[in-house]
């Protein structure tokens, strides 16, 4: 399912309300090219769970957590130099823990990922603000935020 958002602040408005509907254990792929917008969704998705603080990428950690109504987890897999190295740093705690997982570029790391996730192949448009968000995913909670954003 293509959605295109034709301002900064339809984009931020769409990860707000993807993210007042998100719950413990959900995972949300972020895909898409440099400058694509990644981080800025996730900022938007980040105050529609309650976080306060600035969300920065953690291009250099891989992983930042922040506070909202549940632990939310901001990857940033981008520099990861041998997809392995997955495995060692424990990123299963965080996959099927307690919190919400945001992931940038998880296209690098898809054979490591849960079954069930939310993947957002974000786009640039033919304007500086404009995105077209492609939304899939696979699994029932996939299906239940579908339908809690309205978009089924």
């Amino acid at each position: 399912m293509k959605i295109k958002l034709d301002s900064l602040e339809n984009t931020k408005t769409f990860g707000i309300k993807l993210g007042k509907t998100l719950k413990n254990g959900d995972i949300v792929c972020l895909n898409g090219e440099l400058g694509a917008g990644k981080t800025t969704l996730t900022k938007s998705i980040g105050l529609g769970l309650g976080v306060e603080e600035y969300i920065t990428s953690p291009t250099f950690a891989l992983i930042n957590e922040y506070r909202g109504r549940v632990p939310v987890y901001h990857f940033d897999v981008y520099r990861l130099e041998n997809v392995e190295e997955i495995d060692d740093l424990g990123f299963d705690e965080y996959f099927y823990g307690q919190g919400i997982c945001l992931i940038e570029w998880a296209e690098k790391i898809q054979a490591f990922l849960p079954k069930d996730r939310i993947v957002l192949d974000i786009e640039k448009g033919n304007d500086i603000d404009k995105r077209i968000i492609s939304l899939s995913g696979t699994g029932k909670r996939y299906e239940e935020v579908l339908k809690e954003m309205d978009i089924a």
